[in-house]
């Protein structure tokens, strides 16, 4: 692993594949009574969050926690950055403070990027999401789920067929679950009409298609994606019904996925757009599946960036 994680992009094969390893033995202690390990006990993990969100962020305390790291959490609401303070001198206070990692969503493409680069903080940068350009961790706990159903929980992903669907051109978790995904070996298929696919698309590892009928009998895992209305600033589609009939995920197309494939989303959903309620709440959907995981490959990502001690020395400490 390097010292920040800030793009799939920049995982190879073995790097994803030790993150994935590591996070299945850390989501062992979920079992226990005490959950909890003194693995990064002494660090400080710092959530900087610019854009609000709620699985992201609590996921990252109760993975940091669970470590036994001090976590603090920043929101640029009701912080100095409201008064105009920049990423800079935010970086630079955190800095100050001992911040051995720091965890950051921003509105801006290429925030964590430059806070890893700039020299203001000399702790780990791990990108939970900026702009829209990636989400690393996300597309981690999603090849997670994705390999605990469809490969036994070991190894790559290799031959498998993933169809992601809808809001592709707004989507930091499309653009960073091709990249893994193809870096594991799975064949990845976008689906969206032609005003929401991003200009470039051609150049991703990926197919595309216009039609979400076509792909999904020869889909393992079909993910939806949110309609991301707050990121449009003009009509993509004639509106929510007609998106709705032509690549929403109903109970219709459902069945006509093979017996064994899995519904996925990374939320929140737009229940009765992209996603029909009874797709959401069946018993191929991994919706939840994927928050719970997300713990796990979270605790990994810190583990492993900040160096924590051997987990088997750990699991004698705690046991």
């Amino acid at each position: 692993m390097k010292a920040h994680l800030l793009s799939a992009a920049d995982l190879t094969r073995d790097d994803a594949l030790l993150v994935l390893d590591t996070a299945q033995e850390l989501a062992q202690i979920a079992d226990r009574p005490i959950k909890k390990l003194p693995t990064l006990r002494g660090r400080t993990v710092v959530n900087l969050f610019y854009e609000d969100s709620t699985r992201t962020r609590i996921s990252f305390e109760a993975a940091a926690k669970r470590l036994s790291a001090d976590v603090i959490n920043f929101s640029a609401k009701g912080s100095s950055v409201s008064k105009g303070e920049s990423l800079k001198d935010t970086a630079l206070t955190l800095e100050a403070m001992g911040a051995d990692a720091v965890v950051i969503r921003h509105s801006a493409s290429g925030a964590p990027h430059r806070l890893a680069t700039s020299g203001w903080i000399r702790g780990s940068v791990v990108n939970a999401g900026d702009g829209t350009h990636e989400h690393p961790t996300q597309a981690l706990l999603d090849a997670y789920t994705i390999r605990e159903h469809l490969a036994g929980g070991a190894g790559d992903l290799a031959g498998r067929r993933v169809t992601i669907v809808g809001d592709v051109l707004h989507s930091r978790v499309a653009r960073s679950n091709v990249h893994l995904l193809h870096t594991l070996g799975a064949q990845v298929t976008l689906v969206a009409p032609p005003t929401l696919l991003p200009v470039g698309v051609e150049q991703w590892p990926c197919d595309v298609s216009y039609s979400i009928d076509a792909p999904l009998p020869q889909t393992d895992a079909v993910m939806m994606l949110r309609v991301q209305a707050e990121r449009m600033d003009s009509a993509f589609f004639p509106s929510a019904r007609e998106y709705s009939r032509r690549y929403g995920l109903d109970a219709r197309r459902m069945a006509a996925l093979p017996e064994h494939a899995i519904v996925m989303h990374p939320g929140p959903m737009n229940r009765g757009m992209e996603i029909g309620s009874d797709v959401a709440d069946s018993e191929r959907s991994v919706i939840v599946e994927q928050v719970t995981n997300g713990v796990s490959v979270r605790m990994a990502v810190l583990y492993l960036l900040l160096g924590g001690a051997p987990l088997v020395a750990d699991e004698e400490e705690s046991a």
